[in-house]
């Protein structure tokens, strides 16, 4: 058994460092055998990074490595044989007999990684003791047997131990870790305290509420000497730790390097964190549990929402099918014979039946024909060949619509009754008519469908409409522009639909298809080009998520159509590029993304506001930064806090403070590290969508009200708790009209 000096060279001291003199016999640790056969058990504690301290934390150490001598071989070389698992199996249920812990996992691993050290440097003082000499040398002679320890060693272990460490491979090893470990540039100053119980003795004697310590304040403590004397370069890197921890996200000194190896300049080794101790890990330090395999009623779930999606997929084909169908039916029909058809309704509104001849000629249904000059079919031409009908009676209830009404998501009959859809002209018959069946399907009067070149042209003079009412329209610099909209519940969005009809008839109909807009520097601080595709514009159509490129496109309209030429508005109100600020690249680049903060922070010498569209990842909210009172606005669509983004608060939080530093800005101590943040009670979303929507209507709000400050209560002539879906279609509708007049699709 070795002595408690022994057992200090265990715990704390390199695995080649040599052990002093022994002076008296071997320790078996009596007391606890004895107290265990009184049924006296000892109480341990753990503190937050799940670490052993307490009263008999030392005690339990100096246990184990008894346990060590008796129950595994000198001769295992690696801790992890699996052959070792029965003894360590014992170990552990002789410390769970003598000490209160619990009979986990995470206590057993922490217990017999201990042991494992325990062991190696059990086999180190025996290389120490016997097999070199006083210049730390492997000695050439045969080593005699320790008959000290022979209740722990027999005599064919030793002398195959002495083999092991003979070989040349293992003294290489050895000179390499000695020579490493000879001369520490910081020297570990506290014998076998420990970084964990370092760390409990400060908490005590600051009587501190902590429970954790940050690594680099343990780091310097445990490198100062007996006469309380701190070093100059320990002192130098835990300065540069500190100022590091102002700058790095949790998440990334988890995910990456932490900020004492950082200012070490040293590697991170996994599975450990440097300045903490035997015991704690990235996951017991930053409470972020490794991902688990999903189990198996997981996997069925996602499994059966997976072919839910499938299904829906189905569906959608098939509906589409039924369309392109009708569609091709349609083109059948002649121009020539569309116009002598349509010359058999009289003028105005009748009464009508309604006929298919697909699969089987059939009355299905009974309605109203109108037939007007120039009519239209939700704000569309309607299509050659075709009347405007109204549907009152359904005959049918499973046929499908001639052609599905794409506005309003109408594919089968019955689902049109009382509203308008488009009917063929030789399937529609005023009630005093006898329909005669066709003689075949060909001379049957269908459809005749207009070419892309004719579709062109409808499309260009509804452009050329539209032009002549935006040119018409008197821009105000002081109120952003505010489509005319008609009373609620008569809500028509003409830009929408108009725009969505060019997008049709275009090669961004196609999949791939982008378009590029042009960011002036005026706007982000510098200049780039936003990319437009397809799927942007389907999100606003269906009214889904929305992408950055839609938020810059607004922005764009923002400046262009309220703060270009105004020097009031562009002055005070300026734009913080999504692109180059957002959680990604907060958690990867956050050195980037405080210099582009910084930098534009410092591009002007008055108060500005500056209005940035934060996306978490999943969600979109609005920070208004006023650097210069270094206040921020926090409008967040679904009532959450600030502290549930702690990388984005750290973020700009550290870019203040070097905005500060860098324009030489006096601040009162009490000022110093408090950068005041203002949650503004803003309207609130009711789904998971409108997130994009609220923003873009919040910074039109802002800057519509021309104020810097933001009330708590937000502003009085928007103050709701909702928007409404007409609000939000109305910056749709603005988005829409400001892609059709910057001529973004044709």
């Amino acid at each position: 058994m070795a002595s408690d000096q022994e057992n200090s060279q265990d715990a704390n001291a390199p695995d080649d460092t040599s052990e002093k003199e022994i002076t008296r016999g071997i320790t078996i640790m009596k007391s606890i055998i004895h107290d265990r056969d009184k049924a006296v058990t000892y109480n341990v504690n753990w503190n937050a990074d799940n670490q052993l301290i307490g009263s008999n934390a030392a005690k339990l150490a100096s246990y184990i490595g008894t346990l060590v001598r008796m129950h595994i071989p000198i001769t295992a070389t690696r801790w992890s044989n699996k052959e070792l698992g029965s003894a360590k199996d014992k170990i552990w249920t002789e410390i769970l007999r003598s000490f209160n812990i619990e009979d986990t996992t995470i206590r057993k691993k922490y217990i017999l990684q201990l042991a494992g050290k325990r062991h190696r440097g059990w086999r180190t003082f025996l290389t120490n003791k016997y097999l070199k000499d006083k210049e730390k040398k492997f000695v050439e002679y045969d080593p005699e047997y320790p008959v000290k320890y022979a209740i722990f060693i027999t005599e064919e272990e030793w002398v195959a131990f002495v083999a092991q460490r003979r070989d040349e491979n293992f003294k290489k090893v050895s000179a390499t870790n000695r020579e490493r470990a000879s001369n520490p540039t910081y020297a570990y100053k506290k014998g076998r305290l420990g970084y964990a119980r370092l760390e409990e003795k400060i908490i005590n004697e600051t009587k501190s509420d902590a429970t954790s310590l940050p690594p680099h304040v343990l780091w310097k403590e445990a490198r100062v000497g007996k006469d309380g004397t701190v070093r100059d370069d320990v002192q130098h890197i835990y300065d540069e730790c500190e100022t590091l921890s102002q700058s790095i996200s949790t998440a990334e000194d988890q995910e990456n390097r932490s900020v004492l190896s950082r200012a070490l300049n040293v590697p991170e080794y996994p599975g450990r964190v440097r300045g903490k101790g035997h015991g704690c890990t990235p996951t017991s330090l930053y409470k972020n549990p490794r991902r688990r395999n999903p189990s198996n009623q997981e996997v069925m779930e996602t499994l059966q929402a997976l072919q839910a999606q499938v299904l829906q997929l189905q569906k959608d084909n098939e509906r589409y099918r039924c369309m392109e169908k009708c569609s091709s039916q349609l083109k059948e029909t002649s121009e020539k014979a569309s116009i002598n058809c349509q010359n058999k309704f009289p003028e105005g509104i009748s009464s009508c039946q309604l006929y298919l001849s697909s699969p089987t000629y059939r009355l299905v249904g009974k309605g109203k024909v109108h037939n007007t000059s120039e009519d239209l079919l939700h704000h569309r031409p309607l299509p050659d060949g075709h009347l405007k009908v109204s549907v009152d009676v359904v005959l049918d209830k499973d046929v499908l619509l001639p052609i599905p009404d794409i506005v309003s998501e109408t594919t089968f009959l019955r689902d049109a009754i009382g509203s308008f859809v488009a009917w063929p002209l030789d399937l529609i018959f005023i009630d005093d008519e006898t329909p005669t069946k066709p003689a075949s399907k060909d001379k049957g009067i269908s459809r005749h469908n207009e070419s892309v070149a004719s579709q062109k042209e409808v499309f260009a003079q509804g452009s050329q409409q539209l032009s002549q009412k935006i040119g018409s329209r008197q821009k105000n610099k002081r109120d952003l522009p505010v489509t005319s909209l008609p009373k609620k519940g008569a809500f028509v969005p003409r830009y929408q639909i108009s725009l969505e009809t060019l997008v049709d008839s275009s090669d961004m109909a196609t999949a791939g298809a982008i378009r590029l807009l042009d960011m002036e520097e005026d706007i982000f601080g510098y200049s780039c080009t936003e990319t437009i595709g397809k799927e942007d514009l389907e999100h606003i159509f269906r009214h889904q998520e929305l992408g950055v490129g839609v938020i810059h496109t607004y922005i764009r309209f923002l400046y262009d159509n309220f703060m270009r030429g105004n020097d009031q508005l562009s002055n005070r109100f300026r734009f913080v590029s999504s692109s180059l600020v957002n959680k990604a690249l907060i958690c990867r680049e956050p050195d980037s993304c405080r210099e582009y903060l910084v930098k534009r922070f410092m591009a002007s010498s008055t108060n500005n506001l500056y209005l940035w569209p934060y996306n978490s990842g999943c969600h979109w909210l609005l920070l208004a930064i006023d650097p210069l009172k270094e206040v921020v606005y926090f409008l967040n669509s679904i009532d959450g806090e600030w502290t549930n983004y702690p990388d984005m608060k750290q973020l700009v939080d550290t870019s203040i403070k070097v905005f500060r530093s860098q324009r030489q800005a006096r601040v009162p101590r009490t000022k110093s590290s408090n950068i005041t943040w203002i949650k503004v009670q803003c309207p609130l979303q009711r789904n998971g969508i409108d997130c994009g929507y609220f923003v873009m209507r919040f910074m039109r709000e802002i800057i519509n009200m021309n104020q810097i400050e933001i009330p708590i209560t937000y502003f009085d002539e928007y103050k709701c708790a909702h928007y409404t879906r007409l609000q939000l279609e109305q910056i749709k509708e603005e988005l829409c009209q400001y892609f059709i007049e910057k001529r973004l699709i044709i």
